[in-house]
């Protein structure tokens, strides 16, 4: 019990506050509902944001983790590209319309918890600390591979349908 609570009061205010939004954009997702395509690229950049910016953490004695984090974004891409979630347009608008699903909370729950456990093992035991940069490398390339690709994906999906006008 000490030990989760010693991790839960180190855990810097910013990861409360993301987790808090990713939550809270998770819930407002599962309610149809109309945004502009601005807005709807806020997580992703955020996602993506978060695993570009673990590719330089620490000091790499190794190669390893670079390729682990580029493997990893390379195997999700497709995956992020190939399965879009659906939406229609507003073609007055041009505002984006997608039907509620409980989909994206549970990915930005997953995506969360997978990043803090890793970040939480990488500061804690140094005896693990290599796999745990290799294995956080492999999870940020993951992350930021899908969300790059789910962009991709909405920003193409979206042209064309507008284009459809």
């Amino acid at each position: 019990m000490m030990f989760t609570y010693q991790v839960l009061i180190h855990t810097p205010l910013w990861v409360w506050m993301l987790l808090a939004y990713l939550v809270w954009q998770g819930i407002k997702a599962m309610q149809r509902r109309t945004t502009s395509i601005w807005r709807a690229l806020i997580v992703p950049v955020v996602f993506i944001v978060w695993g570009v910016s673990r590719i330089g953490l620490g000091h790499q004695d190794s190669s390893w983790p670079m390729v682990a984090w580029t493997a990893a974004a390379l195997a999700l891409l497709p995956v992020g590209v190939l399965t879009p979630r659906p939406f229609d347009v507003d073609h007055k608008t041009g505002e984006i319309i997608r039907p509620g699903s409980n989909f994206a909370l549970i990915r930005n729950l997953i995506v969360f918890v997978l990043q803090y456990a890793v970040g939480v093992i990488s500061a804690i035991d140094a005896s693990d600390r290599a796999l745990a940069i290799i294995i956080g490398r492999a999870v940020s390339g993951a992350t930021a591979g899908y969300f790059i690709g789910s962009t991709i994906a909405l920003l193409v999906a979206y042209r064309r349908k507008r284009a459809e006008e």
